[in-house]
């Protein structure tokens, strides 16, 4: 019941938003000479090629500090420019090496939106030395924003559950990556994992105080420098993760951060895919961090789900259970302008057989470049539709 009743609404929304592109267009679309006079007036003619702009979303992908020219072409030919460095030096990032990155990229044609920083185990646990490795990442947000770089993002685990991913079977044989929590590992439930070697025992408020600590010491330099700083939810979502808990595995958990201290450079990496794994509206969250002006980075994938947080597959685009078009939508009429990154690709033959599988997903049920460039082209769809819908074209 509860699955036909969620397949009726987003049909209801799908029609909806269907029906108010059309009324858009009728209040003032130009007549096309010669067009049937039944649809005139009903379609708004828009100048093509629709592209991405200044106060556009920006598709972008993960780029090596020093990537090959074939990884260039590739992603230029799929009309990616936008780079999100995947390899950052060490902390702490002094001016002239960014600029070295952004000049590198840039001479490839290909503008550096934002980087990835991993804070050491020292500032998530809260133990001693966080303070010498807190100011190495406020020197690196300086030298990020005198550079020109708007965004930083990075993760917050003890432990990724990892373990709980495996391969399913998809559409024509493609590979999806399923996650149960609840599948066994060496005859233990994922969910009963003991704590690895060498890792206490926290509570969730621990943890929450460490995180605190971290965010009112970074975030006033992440504002000084100019730079936004997006945390990415815990993905999977699960409560435990190796006998320890996980506290950016909720709603409410992200609505905590942001609120803990109220800044644009406190946001997050606004994730379609996690959201949905836990059983909620992409858009009515993606809706609340607009309105705190907090969305300072996107991920873009689907599930499907079968039971929240604890048993679902990531899929293709366009056969999951997100309404990826209204998501694109609410970007748009937002006017979010930082970056979208299609993510995850599917595991499809092309990549099998030209041993393109590459990446963390691999083993389980992950793929290669086909599956980037079929993410990549439905993102720019969505993208395209979305600034034709909400008239952000000419």
């Amino acid at each position: 019941m509860a699955n036909t009743r969620r397949k009726f609404l987003q049909s209801g929304a799908a029609l909806g938003a269907v029906s108010a592109a059309g009324v858009a267009g009728a209040a003032d679309a130009a007549a096309s000479p010669g067009a049937d006079p039944a649809v005139q007036g009903r379609i708004k003619q828009v100048t093509w090629p629709v592209e991405e702009g200044p106060t556009t979303p920006k598709i972008c992908q993960w780029f090596s500090r020093f990537p090959t020219e074939k990884t260039v072409r590739r992603w230029r030919q799929a009309g990616v420019t936008h780079a999100l460095v995947t390899n950052p030096p060490a902390l702490p990032w002094d001016v002239a090496g960014v600029k070295e990155d952004v000049e590198r990229l840039k001479g490839h044609g290909i503008t550096l939106l934002g980087m990835l920083i991993s804070p050491p185990r020292n500032v998530i646990l809260g133990r001693d030395g966080r303070d010498a490795e807190i100011e190495k990442i406020k020197r690196s947000l300086e030298a990020a924003g005198k550079a020109g770089v708007p965004l930083v993002e990075y993760n917050w685990y003890i432990h990724r559950l990892s373990e709980g991913y495996y391969e399913v079977e998809g559409r024509g044989g493609a590979g999806y990556t399923g996650f149960d929590y609840e599948r066994e590992v060496d005859g233990v439930p994922v969910k009963d994992l003991p704590r690895p070697e060498g890792v206490g025992e926290y509570n969730r408020e621990q943890l929450w105080e460490n995180l605190e600590y971290y965010l009112r010491r970074v975030i006033p330099a992440a504002e000084h420098a100019g730079v936004r700083m997006a945390v990415h939810p815990n993905d999977p979502p699960a409560v435990i993760s190796r006998g320890n808990p996980q506290i950016l595995a909720s709603v409410e958990d992200w609505k905590r951060l942001v609120d803990t201290v109220p800044s644009p450079a406190n946001g997050m990496t606004a994730h379609a895919g996690v959201t949905v794994e836990l059983g909620k509206d992409a858009v009515e969250f993606l809706r609340y961090l607009g309105k705190r002006d907090c969305i300072n980075h996107v991920h873009y994938r689907n599930v499907t789900v079968e039971k929240p947080r604890t048993k679902y597959a990531e899929v293709f685009p366009d056969n999951g259970e997100g309404d990826m078009f209204a998501y694109m939508r609410e970007l748009v009429r937002q006017g979010y302008n930082l970056g979208i990154l299609p993510e995850h690709p599917r595991a499809l033959d092309i990549d099998r057989e030209h041993d393109e599988i590459s990446g963390q997903y691999a083993e389980v049920g992950g793929g290669g470049h086909a599956g980037e460039l079929y993410d990549v082209g439905y993102c720019r769809a969505m993208l395209q539709a979305a600034l034709i819908t909400e008239r952000k074209v000419k």
